[in-house]
This record gives structure tokens, sequence and C-alpha cells, in this order.
């Protein structure tokens, strides 16, 4: 596919989204940019990585991934100079399908996750962790159980497949990225750029844009036209962050034979 050639939804899809949108806190806009174009995209777009914050992320499921393979994915993150979180999030959900009381809980969002090849909607439920605690964790000195809040640990015993508990869970990573948020020139909105350092040598690059459900076509519809113009590859093969990230991750942890 050309990069002038936008790529577009099927009517399904469509229909889909337009069911979706009204019950949904945000949209994000994801793009996923190929190892070979990402120089000259950040240089096209003006990402400067000196403004990027270090981030540390691991994932907490089996080595097996049988967590994400129900789901459910469960994130512990830290940030430089900042509280860490840990997130629990059940995909897809759909707004009709979020359990009672969930939204009157502090940290919870619903969300369309959006890209040039189809969309998912999740919700998920964030709780602010001490920067000590979450580092304890991902070095195996604390459980997981000891920093989830009630609320994230009921959502796990419900989504968790019959024959796993939250105690069967590890950690697995941590994963270092690059998080800049960015203002590129001739773009009416914010951009973030996060580089996400693989095991193994892999690396992705995801753009991404947070927008309100009713702007959420027309603000689809402009980034496409304004990344296409810096030179884009909007048919480019996208690349899932999570489910890349978990994969790495999972063969980097498996036992060596």
């Amino acid at each position: 596919m050309s990069q002038s050639t936008l790529p577009t939804y099927d009517a399904d899809q469509l229909a889909g989204l337009l069911a979706t949108l009204p019950g949904v806190d945000g949209v994000e806009l994801k793009l996923t940019v190929p190892r070979a174009d990402q120089r000259t995209v950040a240089r096209n777009l003006g990402i400067d990585s000196i403004d990027a914050r270090i981030r540390q992320v691991a994932f907490i499921d089996t080595l097996d991934l049988r967590a994400s393979a129900a789901g459910v994915v469960v994130r512990a993150r830290r940030t430089q100079n900042k509280p860490g979180d840990v997130t629990v999030k059940l995909r897809p959900m759909l707004p009709s399908d979020v359990p009672a009381g969930l939204r009157e809980v502090p940290g919870f969002k619903i969300e369309v996750d959006a890209s040039p090849v189809g969309y998912t909607c999740s919700c998920s439920v964030t709780a602010e962790v001490s920067d000590k605690k979450v580092k304890q964790l991902l070095a195996g000195e604390r459980e997981l159980a000891d920093v989830l809040t009630e609320t994230q640990r009921g959502l796990l015993n419900d989504r968790l497949p019959e024959d796993v508990a939250i105690s069967d869970l590890r950690v697995l990573g941590p994963v270092h990225l690059l998080k800049a948020k960015f203002a590129p020139e001739g773009y009416p909105r914010s951009m973030v750029a996060e580089v996400w350092l693989l095991p193994g040598g892999g690396q992705i690059l995801e753009l991404s844009t947070k927008v309100p459900p009713q702007e959420a076509f027309y603000a689809a519809a402009e980034t496409k036209v304004f990344l296409a113009d810096r030179g884009v590859d909007l048919g480019a093969p996208q690349e899932l962050k999570t489910k890349s990230a978990l994969a790495a991750l999972a063969q980097a942890d498996a036992p060596k034979e």
C-alpha cells in the first residue's frame, strides 16, 4: 500500500465503532512505525529524544500467557521522578458489559484504541503505588496481591482462567521505554511517541494521540492526512505493543534447555 493511500474500516467495523463510542471515556489513535522507518519518521515529525521520560514496564502473567489469552493484562510501571502504578486491564470489554459500580471506582477508564487496521475497546483500573513497592515487586521481593487494590483483585479473580490464581502469576520483564510528548508543526493536537526496547533487540515506535469520543472520526481523518503528508506509511504492518512485549518477555524468561 502506498504512503498516500489511507486505510479505511469496513462497514462492520464502522458500525461496531459507532455503537461503542457513546459509552467510552476517550479514544486513543495509535500507529506503529516499522523499524526501518523510525529515524526518518522521528526527524520528519520533530521528535526530540532528549525530551523523553524514562519508564520501566513489567507485565504479570504466566509464562504461557494464560492471563492475556483470557483477556486480562496486568501491568506494573515505574516512571522517572514519579510514583509507580499498577493497572489491571480487561479487553475486549464493551461499555454495556462493564460490571455494575466499576465506573465509580477511582482510576477506572474505558477507552477505545484505534489503529489503521482496527480497534479494541477495553476497561482498566489503575492504582498509584509507591515507586519503592513497584521496585520490590519487579525484584521479586513483594507479592502482586500486596500492591493490588481490592477492586483489582476482584477483577482478576473474576477474569482469570479457573486453573490460574493470582499467586500463579509472575513478573515478566521489565522492559525500558522512552516516552516523549510533542506538538508537531501543522497538527492541532499533541502527540506521544513511545519507543519500547524489547529483549532480543526488538524495538517498537508507537505514535498516539488521545481525543474525545465525539471527535474521533474527524481526528482520525485529520491525523491520517497529516502523517501521510510527512512520509509515514499508513499501510505498514501494525505491531500490537502489549502483545509483542508479552511474547518477547515470556520467551526471554522461559527456562533454558
